[in-house]
């Protein structure tokens, strides 16, 4: 038998001790929980002999079992790990410093991982269960979380928990790592200041939250900012005059499901300065916010695609299956409300890069004209394998310049 089944059983039976004396007690709290955790440990360990790292370890992980997220409280708490994916109880992959590997722990059935996706989900006043097999949410920290359940997830619940740094990443952080160059950060600077629309594209985990956060940075503070997510990811810290929406399941009979296109909408009526909507996915939201575009307020979003083209095609679709209007009016109404498509991607070593910037145009014909602002360009690989490259310009400028001018922000 080896040290983590030896663990796993020593730290059954005591649970169940604690467990025994809890139950007589009624509400407790963490303090005098940890004094009981003390109290059995040491009276099991008269019989048992467990070294003083034993002892330690038992008392942190039966803790973390009764009060917090079982196993998941010490990936939670350990800031290197950037990413929790959780097949089942008994598999447990994480994600540091962009590598992804298996973890040696596991739930101790499938019973206990569904009682902690419950406690996940109920504190962000979300539900799910069997008719309602699939959520987002958010843990206390910020952490996004996304829960599938079975029968949909075939070998159990599917948990992937996206965990942000403390801190928000900075401009310089991300021209530091090489995901974008100082001259391209000064253009997006002036462009976000003088209220273009903006749209950051990109794949799965290619930073589009990220940026939209560093984005959001160089908006001034004198503006009402109104941020609109499914789960609230954003970190403005800067602007004072600042409401958060989020969207809410139907949790209850009679209780209303707020989608984004409720908020969108809402927001409108705020005097908002600007609207910052997380990743639009569905038709009704991106009418709203193409509508909330094309009516003054400045917009900044994120949407799910494999390039800027992509992109408006993905718009476009959407738009069609939101309101039923001709092909040619939806595109009118995209190339009307978004000025600038930057696209992000995560390269083949793992590195976020953006990787494109266009301008959108008018129509032209029957199709969006675009203009290629900015484009990757790969020079080589290095010794340790990171992709050597730079964001570099086309050469073509920027032909809509005019909220540039009545910014002050024309060179």
């Amino acid at each position: 038998m080896n040290y983590c089944t030896v663990q796993a059983n020593h730290k059954l039976k005591i649970k169940q001790i604690v467990m025994n004396k809890l139950a007589y007690l009624g509400e407790v709290g963490d303090e005098e929980i940890q004094n009981i955790i003390d109290d059995c440990i040491i009276e099991y360990s008269q019989e048992t002999f467990l070294d003083v790292k034993e002892k330690q370890t038992l008392k942190l992980e039966l803790f973390n079992g009764i009060r917090k997220y079982d196993v998941l409280q010490e990936l939670i708490d350990n800031n290197d790990i950037s990413e929790i994916m959780i097949n089942g109880w008994k598999t447990i992959f994480i994600e540091a410093h962009g590598r992804i590997e298996k973890w040696d722990k596991q739930f101790e059935s499938k019973e206990k991982l569904e009682d902690v996706i419950q406690q996940m989900v109920s504190r962000s006043n979300r539900m799910i269960n069997e008719s309602s097999p699939i959520v987002d949410a958010r843990l206390e920290d910020g952490s996004r979380i996304h829960v599938v359940l079975s029968p949909v997830s075939l070998d159990g619940p599917a948990v992937t928990i996206r965990k942000f740094p403390l801190e928000s990443i900075t401009m310089e952080q991300l021209i530091e790592w090489g995901a974008i160059s100082y001259e391209v950060a000064e253009f997006l600077r002036k462009l976000v200041i003088s209220q273009y629309n903006i749209f950051v594209s990109g794949g799965t985990g290619s930073g589009k939250t990220t940026l939209l956060n560093v984005l959001s940075n160089f908006i001034p503070e004198d503006e009402r900012v109104i941020t609109i997510e499914d789960s609230a990811e954003l970190q403005i810290n800067h602007v004072p005059n600042l409401v958060r929406l989020e969207t809410r399941e139907s949790i209850m009979e009679g209780s209303k499901k707020i989608t984004m296109e409720h908020l969108i909408k809402a927001s409108l009526r705020m005097r908002p300065s600007r609207v910052i909507v997380g990743e639009v996915r569905d038709g009704e939201a991106v009418i709203n916010m193409l509508q909330a575009m094309n009516t003054g307020a400045a917009s900044m979003s994120t949407g799910h695609a494999n390039s800027p083209k992509d992109m408006l095609n993905r718009l476009e679709a959407l738009a069609l299956i939101g309101m039923n209007m001709p092909l040619l009016s939806a595109r009118k109404q995209i190339s009307s409300a978004i000025d600038i498509i930057i696209h992000l991607g995560r390269l083949r070593d793992k590195s976020r890069r953006v990787l494109e910037i266009i301008e959108v145009l008018d129509i032209e014909g029957e199709d969006i004209q675009t203009n290629r602002l900015y484009r990757f360009k790969e020079l080589g690989v290095d010794k340790q394998g990171k992709i050597l490259g730079d964001l570099v310009s086309t050469g073509n400028k920027l032909i809509n310049q005019d909220k540039l001018e009545k910014a002050g922000m024309l060179e």
